[in-house]
């Protein structure tokens, strides 16, 4: 590292941008993120014999509330890490109201599928809460986010349609969950950089050093041509069903 002068800091994350509580709402909801991690929800379900699209539907919103809204929320009321300045007792409510509606369409989800939808559903809620809090400890690392947010949607959206689990759907979710581990090597050194770092460069021999900026764009571009390619690759794969 060589040395750079002080800057200001930077937004804590390329999709969060500070200007009230609108803008606050839309950075808990991690938009690139969550349509990345739904795509893994369509891509399981396009893995089976044959799409219900009322099904599909249905574990996509489940997946929507507890994931985007609910798990996002408790994880800012855990520490803020966005930095927003939604109250608390605002974050909670968002949290309760998510997960209370993914247990609704997976109650709604037993009329249509089977009482099973149940269990992923608590599996699910629980993974969510036990990552984002941090306990069990050994969850809280990459490889317990590939698994929660990777691997068992893929798993849930699949048996979502068949009611069953295959082998293709098993290497599909340690597809996602690899892409998962590659989502954290990206983004964990671009958020130490923006949160941490009030300025940075790096010097290559002879070479031009590359500032802040330069080095975010090394780990944040491939996460946004990721996160792209993930949701054109599910909107493929449903296509076929059509």
């Amino acid at each position: 590292m060589g040395p750079a002068a002080v800057s200001e800091r930077l937004p804590p994350s390329f999709y969060a941008r500070p200007g009230g509580a609108f803008r606050d709402l839309l950075a808990i909801l991690h938009p690139p993120y969550t349509a990345w991690h739904l795509s893994y929800v369509a891509i399981g379900s396009a893995l089976a014999a044959e799409v219900e699209w009322l099904r599909l539907a249905g574990t996509l919103a489940a997946f929507l509330l507890g994931l985007g809204v609910a798990a996002h929320a408790l994880d800012e009321w855990n520490g803020r890490p966005l930095g927003t300045q939604l109250p608390g007792r605002v974050l909670i409510a968002l949290a309760v109201a998510g997960f209370a509606g993914a247990l609704l369409l997976a109650a709604a989800g037993t009329i249509v599928i089977s009482a099973w939808v149940l269990a992923w559903a608590a599996a699910g809620i629980a993974l969510a809460v036990a990552y984002t809090v941090g306990w069990p400890r050994p969850l809280h690392s990459d490889l317990g986010f590939a698994a929660a947010w990777g691997g068992f949607p893929v798993l849930a959206g699949y048996w979502s349609q068949s009611e069953s689990l295959s082998g293709a759907a098993v290497l599909a979710a340690l597809a996602a969950m690899a892409l998962s581990l590659a989502q954290r090597r990206l983004s964990t050194p671009a958020r130490y950089v923006r949160r941490a770092a009030r300025s940075a460069s790096v010097e290559f021999g002879g070479e031009p050093s590359w500032g802040r900026e330069r080095l975010l764009a090394t780990w944040e571009l491939p996460l946004k041509l990721l996160a792209v390619s993930i949701v054109l690759l599910a909107g493929s794969l449903l296509l076929r069903h059509v």
